[in-house]
């Protein structure tokens, strides 16, 4: 066992056999045991001693039943940093059973950009009521955060931020900043505006640190640092820190005003989060599915995209249908008739998902999208013929028959060329479209794969076997 218990608290015993996630999951048997006997004020203290990143999986890992009680047990000082961590659709379920009031209260000790993104799932009337509650200088942050899209990078910013005039001293900055207490979190930089608050540069804070105390701030500007502009997408935002390093980066708009911040933590929360909506837009899934929730909900969520398949399936079905008259003559080709497709899908999902990667990461555009195709296409065409000479070989020699090892030769062939044309095709239409290639391109490659596949198989065999 990875845990000691005493004084009802649980702490980790550092050994090498024990995971995080076998950690992890221990840790939940011992909350849920708890509550299953009722020992809350046990409970109670075991969440005490866990930060906030751990209590919000400990919710995102419970049943929808017993996260209310647990919610109830976490200390309400906590409550702000464990919603920001909290994926969206676990988010709701808690901020439902929340008044009005306890949210203000809760929003107090929360991050403008976390604050905004919590509000935004909030229904209207509540949404409304929450702001009413809370004082004017925190409703100002807030509204500011949420007069921008969600996805730029006025959206995730935070307004946070100290900022300098270039013509006062180092000494000036220093007691400034010893009578303010403290700084704002992940701050590695103090930000140089004029009195009109325009954005002139940055000044590190190792130099202000270092500077001796009668150098002048202008000094020390570093005005190579690049603002962000308040409506540039979160994913160009999160590529520019990923491109120069940074920890930090202003935000400004169009006038150059200085807004806010955006700090590395919040680029990594992008990251995941894209992460996130490619693997489970694959499977047609909200990628913050939440995966304890209730059956009802769940089904519902699921049924639309089984029903797109449903379709795509039957095309494939009636393009199978149309060669029911060979399927009586030669039974064999019922059972060689998945192979093709099942290796064309394969092989189109491979480039499908290169492509979106590459999309995703700004290596693939309007630039070089020819040169992409020409080589996947070349790509797919000599795995056809590499496999198409085995499956040949395979099949030729099981049957006995040259003729139906040809005829499946040259469907693979086909298939496989096809899968890389429609692998690197697909995503770039659908983005030229402005619909998420991640979400409906699995679906489309399938098709395509399934329908040349059973076609260029079935209808060469009906040419040279009848």
């Amino acid at each position: 066992m990875g845990f000691l218990c005493n004084n009802h608290q649980i702490s980790r015993i550092t050994m090498p056999e024990v995971s995080e996630q076998e950690y992890n999951q221990q840790r939940l048997q011992q909350v849920n045991e708890a509550l299953g006997s009722g020992m809350f004020v046990y409970v109670r203290k075991l969440l005490q001693h866990m930060p906030a990143y751990d209590l919000a999986l400990i919710l995102e890992s419970s049943t929808a039943k017993s996260r209310p009680v647990l919610w109830q047990l976490i200390d309400p000082d906590f409550h702000g940093e464990v919603l920001e961590e909290l994926n969206e659709e676990v988010r709701k379920g808690i901020l439902k059973s929340m008044r009005p009031e306890k949210l203000a209260a809760v929003a107090e000790g929360m991050d403008v950009d976390d604050l905004a993104e919590v509000l935004r799932t909030l229904p209207d009337s509540i949404f409304k009521e929450v702001l009413n509650s809370m004082d004017s200088q925190d409703r100002s942050r807030v509204e500011t955060a949420l007069s921008y899209e969600e996805d730029t990078a006025g959206g995730i910013m935070n307004t946070d931020t100290i900022t300098l005039r270039p013509d006062v001293s180092v000494d000036v900055v220093l007691r400034y900043l010893r009578l303010k207490g403290d700084l704002p979190e992940a701050t590695d930089s103090f930000y140089v505006v004029d009195r009109n608050n325009l954005f002139i540069g940055a000044v590190s804070l190792a130099a202000i640190v270092t500077a001796k105390a009668e150098v002048i701030v202008s000094s020390l500007i570093n005005a190579d640092v690049e603002a962000v502009q308040a409506d540039m997408d979160e994913q160009d935002v999160a590529q520019l820190f990923e491109r120069h390093d940074w920890f930090s980066a202003p935000v400004v708009d169009e006038a150059g005003h200085l807004l806010g911040r955006i700090t590395i933590d919040d680029v990594i929360d992008i990251i995941r989060e894209n992460a996130e909506h490619s693997m489970m837009s694959m499977a047609g899934l909200d990628d913050e599915a939440d995966t304890f929730a209730p059956v009802i909900k769940s089904t519902k969520q699921r049924s639309l995209w089984l029903g797109v398949n449903l379709i795509t399936a039957l095309m494939a079905v009636a393009v199978t249908s149309m060669f029911e008259g060979i399927f009586e003559q030669l039974a064999i080709l019922a059972v060689l008739n998945t192979l093709v497709p099942s290796m064309g899908g394969v092989a189109g999902s491979q480039t499908l998902t290169l492509v979106i990667r590459g999309m995703a990461l700004g290596h693939v555009g309007d630039s070089n999208a020819r040169a992409l195709l020409t080589k996947e296409v070349a790509v797919g065409f000599l795995n056809g013929i590499i496999w198409a000479a085995l499956i040949a070989t395979v099949v030729a020699i099981w049957k006995q028959d040259l003729m139906l090892g040809g005829v499946i030769a040259f469907a693979m062939l086909m298939n496989m060329t096809a899968a890389g044309l429609a692998g690197v095709s697909i995503p770039l239409i659908l983005k030229r479209l402005n619909i998420d290639p991640a979400l409906a391109g699995s679906v489309i490659i399938t098709t395509v794969t399934d329908v040349v596949g059973i076609f260029a198989f079935l209808g060469t065999a009906t040419i040279m076997l009848t």
